[in-house]
């Protein structure tokens, strides 16, 4: 018995006809993916505005890897520590904001409009101060801990949870390292 080899060839269109919803849902994924995110700053959607702390996020975060360095020292075998922590986001707060909305012509087809936002602000005794509506705490992306127990396996389990359990980082972003001699 002889058996034939039957050549396959693929008709483009036929395939692409065949599978263009399959296609169509691929392409709308790639498309989403591709779409830049909204994930920005900006104000927030109440009205409120937001304030990034930078040269105070830096002050901020040296006092939490202080404090954090003189508790982590009080755990049986750690010894003298140092602790680094690098930031994913820092620290906002989102500022009261008072905005109007003016325009000109008929309601359903404006001729023109403008837009004023201004921080609400409230003044006591002859001080002046925001009001602030959120505070967005800072987003950890690491911890690394030099530490004198830093070589012992059932130090770096307790420095490893410590941390996790004052920054919310998973066990694979934090490093525990024994201090040089």
């Amino acid at each position: 018995m002889e058996q034939k080899e039957k050549k396959r060839t693929w008709n483009l269109p036929a395939v692409i006809g065949r599978y263009k919803y399959v296609l169509l849902v691929v392409a709308a994924g790639i498309l989403c993916l591709l779409w830049p995110s909204g994930g920005g700053g900006g104000a927030s959607g109440e009205g409120g505005e937001e304030l990034s702390l930078q040269a105070g996020g830096q002050e901020e975060l040296a006092q939490i890897q202080t404090e954090m360095a003189e508790i982590l020292g009080k755990i049986k075998g750690v010894g003298q520590v140092e602790v680094m922590l690098t930031l994913d986001r820092g620290a906002e707060r989102v500022l009261a904001g008072d905005s109007s909305l003016s325009y000109s012509g008929a309601t359903s087809a404006p001729d023109d409009y403008s837009r004023d936002s201004e921080t609400v602000v409230i003044s006591r005794n002859g001080d002046d101060s925001v009001v602030v509506t959120q505070e967005i705490y800072p987003q950890f992306r690491g911890a690394l801990v030099v530490c004198q127990g830093g070589g012992n396996p059932e130090v770096q389990l307790s420095v490893i949870q410590a941390v996790s359990a004052l920054t919310g980082l998973g066990a694979d972003k934090i490093t525990v390292v024994e201090w040089q001699s």
